[in-house]
């Protein structure tokens, strides 16, 4: 696939426009920012419990202006800011970063802290014509349930953090580079579709030293947590996952990955479908309950390995198909704290 950088820039520079207004939260340049970036008819699809919004405006009215009431010195700031076309040419912005501010009003039933608070983001924005035209968002919703002690299921395996920026420091100034996109492009693509082969082969078939770094470090959602190396990965993450969704399918072809020099971006809406069964899964025991799951990631490759991997599963989604209330969960467990 071909980025042309002409069109690299100009999509950057449009996302540039919101990112500015929402560093420096001001309801009215927030409003106009919204106007001048996406189409109004753009389809924007949010992490449970918004879900897919009407319009633009709908983002805005329902969403960040209850955020930043909850967030009074609401500050986005970002960490990656990747840019490309997947392999339908298809024009994408991805943004991986936090918002953050003093949590002075309780937020979703969430309790307020008085406290700095940061909430992990992907979002990923198809660009047409000089316009938003679909957004597809995660925000790490239980992370702000953790800072505030309200988190209602179960712990996390990983090791829960303020997760970091790439190691590089270099994901905000990332250069174009075709050549090198397209290397990076066809690892992580590789590396999706070796994981595949666990079905049929095992671990031993997914070839896992041949695609990730010794030293490589995945960044899962809260309430999965960080693993470090392949081992770490593994052992939080991926051996409970595969043992309680063996049948587990996800497929590159049914999303949209481009790349950005040695970073990678992948979004669907939903990425994956699977039955929970085996050990079950986060704590919740198997109901052979067919779901699927929103997962959106980025990936930075090193020396032709990936040395990072940045992900957010809409897991408050995940519980919903599977009939547990987590936001109803956290307002029992919290409706005595003043």
């Amino acid at each position: 696939m071909r980025v042309y950088q002409h069109l690299y820039n100009a999509n950057k520079s449009l996302i540039k426009v919101l990112s500015n207004a929402l560093y420096d939260y001001e309801d009215k340049a927030v409003r106009q920012a919204f106007k001048e970036v996406f189409s109004p008819k753009a389809k924007i699809q949010l992490c449970y419990p918004f879900e897919t919004l009407a319009s633009p405006v709908n983002l805005y009215e329902d969403v960040y202006k209850p955020l930043h009431k909850a967030i009074p010195d609401l500050e986005r700031r970002e960490t990656i800011v990747i840019s490309g076309t997947a392999e339908d040419d298809s024009a994408w912005v991805g943004c991986c970063g936090y918002y953050t501010g003093s949590f002075e009003k309780n937020w979703l039933d969430i309790p307020a802290t008085g406290h700095q608070v940061s909430m992990r983001f992907h979002e990923f924005y198809r660009i047409e014509n000089g316009k938003v035209i679909e957004m597809q968002a995660l925000w790490d919703i239980p992370e702000v349930m953790m800072q505030a002690n309200a988190w209602p299921m179960s712990p996390s395996l990983g090791r829960e953090w303020h997760v970091p920026a790439p190691a590089t420091q270099d994901g905000l100034s990332v250069q174009y580079d075709n050549e090198k996109a397209n290397i990076s492009c066809k690892l992580v693509a590789d590396m999706c579709d070796s994981l595949g082969h666990y079905a049929t082969g095992g671990v031993e078939a997914m070839q896992l030293e041949k695609y990730w770094h010794p030293r490589c470090s995945w960044y899962g959602p809260s309430g999965i947590g960080t693993g470090r190396g392949i081992k770490g990965f593994r052992n939080w993450h991926q051996i409970p996952f595969l043992n309680a969704l063996p049948n587990r399918v996800g497929d590159v072809g049914k999303g949209y990955i481009f790349s950005d020099s040695e970073y990678v971006g992948f979004t669907a809406w939903p990425g994956m479908q699977m039955k929970v069964s085996g050990d079950g899964w986060l704590g919740i025991a198997p109901s052979n309950q067919e779901i699927t799951m929103r997962s959106l990631d980025f990936w930075r490759c090193e020396n032709g390995l990936i040395r990072e991997n940045w992900v957010l599963v809409d897991l408050l989604h995940v519980y919903h198909q599977l009939g547990v209330d987590v936001l109803g969960r956290m307002r029992e467990f919290n409706k005595a704290r003043r």
